[in-house]
C-alpha cells in the first residue's frame, strides 16, 4: 500500500505538473520529480509505481486546482454588481496565460498523452464535465443571457484561444491582445463571409 503523507504526495505532484510545463511528458520521470520537490531518492516511486501513476497522479491533482480555482472565480464574482462576458473572459484567459500557464501547458501535455493512456483519460474526463457545467452554472448567477446549446461552441472557441495564448511567447502576452481575442469569440471575427452562395 502506498504511503499516505498527503503533503509530500502533493509536493511530488505539484512538481510534476511543473515538470510536465517545463520539460514535457518525456521529461518526466520519478528521479526528476523526486529532485524537482527536493525530496530522497527513491520518494516518488514509494507512491506511484509506475510512470503511468505519475502521469495518473499529476492529471488529478491538475482536476483538483482547477476545481478550487473555479470556486474561488464563483465566489469573487457573485459579490460584483455587474460582469459583462467580455470582462469575464478576457480575466480568465489572461490569468491562464500568465499567472497559470504551467499549469495550462502540463494539462496540453497531458491531454496529448491521454489520447494514447485510456487511463489517463478518465482522469481528466472530469475536467471537460466540470467546466461545461461550471460555466453554464456560473452564467446563471450572473445572470449572462447565453442560451445552454451555445456553451459548448463558447468552450470549444475559448479552448482554442487559451492554447494560443498559453503556448504563445510570456512576452506576447498583454490585456489588449486577450481583448482582441475574447472580442473576436463573443461578437465575431468581423471578417466577410465571400464565399457563403446567395440566399433564394
Amino acid at each position: 500500500m502506498p504511503p499516505t503523507n498527503q503533503a509530500r504526495r502533493r509536493a511530488l505532484t505539484d512538481a510534476a505538473i511543473e515538470l510536465l510545463a517545463t520539460a514535457g511528458v518525456h521529461g518526466l520521470t520519478h528521479l526528476a520529480v523526486e529532485k524537482e520537490a527536493g525530496l530522497p531518492r527513491g520518494t516518488a516511486s514509494n507512491y506511484f509505481r509506475s510512470r503511468e501513476a505519475l502521469l495518473v497522479a499529476a492529471a488529478e491533482r491538475i482536476v483538483e486546482l482547477q476545481h478550487a480555482d473555479m470556486d474561488r472565480a464563483a465566489e469573487q464574482h457573485k459579490s460584483a454588481e455587474s460582469v459583462l462576458l467580455v470582462e469575464l473572459l478576457t480575466e480568465s484567459l489572461l490569468a491562464a496565460a500568465t499567472t497559470w500557464r504551467n499549469r495550462y501547458l502540463a494539462i496540453f501535455e497531458l491531454q496529448l498523452e491521454a489520447v494514447r493512456r485510456p487511463v489517463l483519460a478518465s482522469a481528466l474526463a472530469g475536467l471537460q464535465d466540470t467546466s461545461t457545467q461550471f460555466t453554464a452554472g456560473h452564467h446563471d448567477q450572473l445572470g449572462l443571457a447565453i442560451p445552454r446549446e451555445k456553451i459548448p461552441a463558447l468552450i470549444a472557441l475559448y479552448g482554442g484561444a487559451l492554447f494560443t495564448l498559453v503556448t504563445a511567447p510570456p512576452e506576447s502576452v498583454s490585456r489588449n491582445v486577450v481583448q482582441g481575442v475574447v472580442h473576436a469569440i463573443v461578437y465575431g471575427s468581423a471578417v466577410p463571409d465571400r464565399g457563403r452562395p446567395p440566399r433564394s
